[in-house]
């Protein structure tokens, strides 16, 4: 695979994260889902 090619796959990927993470925000029940699992795993 092309440096190129790699390099534009690497921010794609990226900002598909991004928007992911962003359309997480907008749904706040699952906010408090990820908080209750993220507090279940310490106690």
């Amino acid at each position: 695979m092309a440096i190129r090619a790699r390099k534009l796959l690497a921010y794609g990927v990226a900002i598909a994260l991004l928007l992911a993470v962003f359309g997480l925000y907008t749904r706040p029940e699952a906010m408090v889902v990820l908080g209750d699992f993220v507090w279940a795993c310490f106690n």
